[in-house]
């Protein structure tokens, strides 16, 4: 008889996605890539680009590592990855240069760094190269939003609080504050689109996260 096939979407599956989302998030929970999440958090335009973009090179590399996994000699593992994340990060950096050009240019050489995220190299390291392509594609998009969640909850309020609104691609600068706020004396925090406010936010993340999932505070203990 033959075997039975896993469906597409099993619990398994989902738990690919859902997981890093909150119970194994890449940046608050297993501590990676907190580098751009301070460094590109200071508009939401840059974080949002940020994140499509590491999620297209984690999906699409741990794809290509998972359809070659049988096929890379274990001594040129990482030498493979890496050429793979950089041909990716290349295509995404041309890409970036042809339709947004004012947000690669603040993103400067960050989008560069993605070649050495932890995240990824992470993720093809300990996932796509011992498992099937389709599990390894909803790993990466799993990863990816998680990633790019924590850096657009920064962003936002890091650019709220610091200049009064957010800024999104295609549509500008939108002034979230009413103006009345001003007029009876607040001012905007220039200390939150400072590098430090973003460790600041991370941090307060962390601690709703771990206060309204217990479970995460008797593992780290253990």
């Amino acid at each position: 008889m033959s075997e039975k096939k896993e469906p597409i979407f099993s619990k398994k599956n989902k738990k690919l996605i859902s997981d890093p989302l909150n119970l194994n998030n890449p940046v608050t929970i297993q501590v990676l890539g907190i580098c751009s999440a301070l460094a590109v958090t200071v508009q939401m335009d840059n974080a949002i680009v940020m994140s499509v973009a590491v999620l297209f090179v984690l999906v699409m590399g741990n794809l290509i590592v998972s359809l070659m996994r049988n096929l890379i000699p274990t001594k040129i593992k990482i030498i493979v990855q890496l050429v793979i994340v950089a041909a990716l990060v290349i295509i995404v950096d041309q890409v970036l240069k042809a339709y947004v050009y004012d947000v690669s240019k603040s993103l400067s050489v960050f989008v560069g760094l993605i070649i050495t995220n932890c995240i990824i190299m992470g993720r093809l390291e300990a996932f796509a190269l011992g498992n099937k392509p389709w599990a390894s594609i909803l790993d990466g998009v799993g990863n990816g939003l998680g990633y790019g969640m924590i850096l657009v909850i920064v962003a936002f309020f890091k650019e709220l609080f610091g200049s009064g609104g957010i800024t999104i691609p295609g549509l500008g600068k939108l002034d979230l504050i009413p103006e009345f706020m001003y007029n009876i004396g607040y001012e905007d925090n220039g200390l939150m689109l400072l590098p430090p406010s973003s460790l600041i936010l991370v941090a307060i993340y962390i601690w709703v996260q771990k206060s309204r999932t217990p479970s995460l505070i008797d593992e780290n203990a253990n």
